[in-house]
């Protein structure tokens, strides 16, 4: 499919279908927005390269809201990829960001917002990469687009083979504990693609400006699905 713009519209019709896709209310008082701008002076003055002082910052962030769960970041235009050299495009760095974190405890369940059939998993495991990733293959009115899943425990690889199913509902893997999840504070990266390309197991989720319209394209906003009323509504 190449028109994304049909993708978006074709959710949005589905709205009421999806499932929750984490064993967590998104849209309670305990739920706030994060910032990972570089206008955000805590992250600023942060080792971001120590996953432990990064944790603690997050934590923070999120006892300054009266929170415990944190979303947003799509298209976000980030500084905190900076911290690792996996992200460096020739002279330009990646820092637009693709999906949608949600920053909760490690071990939190992730399901199948829909039916699905396992497209590819892999354990990317490079410093500030998705580390262990899922990807699903979905159908909607004969439309096929996917689903990506990063920073995700090991143990969510266990036996999983290509083409397996999943019912709606159904648990799909856990959140992850770093360091094992990329080394990042607990979240989840959560995408939703048009077109995986020849990409098995791994998709870009970090852009450069340059590639805005691109992905923008590519990658509809991922809250047409968790549909948490802390977000922008979706575009």
């Amino acid at each position: 499919m190449n028109n994304t713009t049909t993708l978006s519209e074709l959710l949005s019709r589905h709205r009421h279908a999806f499932a929750p896709v984490l064993d967590a209310d998104l849209n309670t008082d305990a739920v706030c927005t994060l910032d990972f701008s570089a206008a955000n002076q805590l992250l600023q003055q942060t080792d971001l390269q120590d996953t432990n002082a990064f944790n603690a910052a997050v934590n923070e962030m999120l006892r300054q809201q009266k929170a415990s769960i944190g979303v947003g970041g799509y298209l976000e235009d980030r500084f905190i990829y900076r911290r690792s050299r996996h992200f460096d495009v020739q002279a330009e760095s990646r820092n637009l960001h693709l999906g949608v974190d949600v920053w909760l405890p490690a071990g939190t369940a992730v399901y199948a917002p829909l039916d699905a059939t396992l497209h590819s998993f892999k354990d990317n495991d490079n410093f500030g990469d998705y580390g262990p990733t899922i990807i699903l293959q979905h159908e909607l009115e004969g439309v096929t687009f996917y689903t990506l899943y990063g920073h995700l425990s090991r143990t969510s690889l266990h036996n999983l083979q290509a083409g397996q199913s999943f019912a709606k509902g159904q648990k799909i893997a856990e959140v992850g504990p770093y360091p094992e999840n990329g080394h990042w504070p607990p979240h989840l990266h959560f995408q939703i693609i048009a077109d995986m390309g020849d990409k098995y197991g791994d998709f870009p989720g970090v852009a450069t400006t340059a590639e805005r319209s691109k992905y923008e394209l590519l990658c509809p906003n991922p809250n047409l699905i968790l549909q948490c009323n802390c977000l922008m509504a979706p575009r």
